[in-house]
C-alpha cells in the first residue's frame, strides 16, 4: 500500500478497497473456470467408469478404426510430413514466407476447410510427382522417427492395443497418403492402413489422385468396404476421431468414440451419447493448437510442413 501513500485516507482506502474487489473478482472467477472444468471431467469419468467391458475379446467380427490427426497423434501428418520433405529440399526456402499464413491459419482455426483441402491436395501432388513410391516410402520410415514417434498420444495407443490384445484388427483411417499412414500403422503394431491413393505408374507418381482424398464420408464409404472384404459387423466395431468431419464414419460403428473432439464433436457426441476421451492438457487453449511456449521457431518449424501441403500448382 506503500504507493498509496500521497492519498487522502478517504480516496486511499477507496483504492484500496477498488483493488480488492477486482482481485476477489478474478480470483472467483478463475475459480468457478477451473471448477467447471473439473466437474465437466469428472462426470465423463464417471461415465467412462460405467463403460461395459469394450472391446470384447475373441469377437472376430469386430474391429477398430482410428483417425490419425489428431486422435492416435498429436498435429497432422501431412504437416509433419511437409517438414521432413522441406528438410530434404523437395521445396525452396523462398517459399517458406509466401505460405506462412496458411499454416498459422490451420494451427488457429482447428478445422480441416474445403479450399484449404484442395491445396493441400494438389500441393503434395506436385510435389511428389516424378518420385518414385519407393523413395518415398524409405523417406516416410525417417520422417516418422524424426517428427512423429514422439508425437504420439499415449492414451490413444492404448485403446488400439486393448483392440489388439482383444484379437481384433486395428486399422488407420487417415487423409495422409497410404504409404504414410501404412509407415505409422506398422511402427504402431497395428493391422494397416486406409488412406489416400496417389496414382503412380511402373513405380512412379504421375501427379494424380486415384478417385480423392479419404475424407469425410469417404471414410465412411472406405468402413463399408473394409468390412465386406473381411467380413466384419460393423454394429459391433469402434472408430475414434477428433473431427466432426468423421461423423460419417462414426455413425457407421456400433462404438463410436471421439477423442481429443472438436467442439462440434463434443456436442453431437454429447447429444448422441457418445463415449469421449480427451488427452489433452489445458483442453480450452489445446484448440488453437499453438503452445505459448513454442514461439517464433516453433511456427517457422511448422511452416515448412506447410509450404509442402498448402501451396497452389504454378
Amino acid at each position: 500500500m506503500a504507493a498509496l501513500g500521497w492519498l487522502t485516507p478517504r480516496r486511499r482506502s477507496a483504492t484500496a478497497r477498488s483493488v480488492l474487489a477486482g482481485e476477489a473478482s478474478a480470483e472467483a472467477a478463475r475459480k468457478s473456470s477451473q471448477e467447471a472444468q473439473e466437474a465437466e471431467e469428472a462426470q465423463e469419468a464417471q461415465l467412462a467408469e460405467e463403460e461395459p467391458e469394450f472391446p470384447v475379446i475373441g469377437d472376430v467380427k469386430a474391429a477398430a478404426f482410428f483417425d490419425l490427426d489428431n486422435t492416435v497423434m498429436q498435429g497432422a501428418a501431412l504437416f509433419h510430413f511437409g517438414r521432413g520433405l522441406y528438410k530434404r529440399k523437395f521445396f525452396e526456402t523462398r517459399d517458406l514466407a509466401k505460405f506462412a499464413w496458411q499454416q498459422a491459419w490451420f494451427r488457429l482455426a482447428g478445422v480441416e476447410d474445403p479450399e484449404h483441402m484442395q491445396d493441400a491436395r494438389d500441393s503434395a501432388l506436385s510435389i511428389v510427382k516424378g518420385h518414385r513410391v519407393a523413395e518415398l516410402k524409405t523417406i516416410g520410415e525417417e520422417i516418422y522417427d524424426e517428427y512423429m514417434a514422439e508425437r504420439i498420444w499415449p492414451g490413444t495407443r492404448a485403446l488400439a492395443q486393448a483392440h489388439l490384445d482383444a484379437g481384433q484388427k486395428v486399422w488407420l483411417v487417415t487423409a495422409a497418403p497410404v504409404e504414410i499412414a501404412q509407415v505409422i500403422a506398422r511402427r504402431l503394431g497395428l493391422t494397416g492402413a486406409l488412406g489416400t491413393v496417389a496414382e503412380s505408374v511402373d513405380g512412379v507418381y504421375t501427379g494424380k489422385l486415384v478417385g480423392e482424398p479419404l475424407h469425410g464420408p469417404a471414410k465412411a464409404e472406405a468402413l463399408r468396404a473394409l468390412a465386406a472384404a473381411e467380413g466384419l459387423d460393423l454394429s459391433r466395431c469402434a472408430a475414434y476421431s477428433d473431427s466432426h468431419n468423421d461423423i460419417p464414419m462414426l455413425s457407421l460403428v456400433g462404438h463410436p468414440y471421439a477423442i481429443n473432439p472438436d467442439a462440434k464433436l463434443r456436442k453431437h457426441a454429447r447429444e448422441k451419447d457418445w463415449r469421449l476421451r480427451d488427452y489433452r492438457t489445458g483442453r480450452k487453449a489445446a484448440k488453437v493448437g499453438i503452445p505459448a511456449a513454442a514461439g517464433v521457431g516453433a511456427v517457422a518449424g511448422g511452416t515448412a510442413a506447410a509450404i509442402a501441403f498448402s501451396r497452389r500448382r504454378r
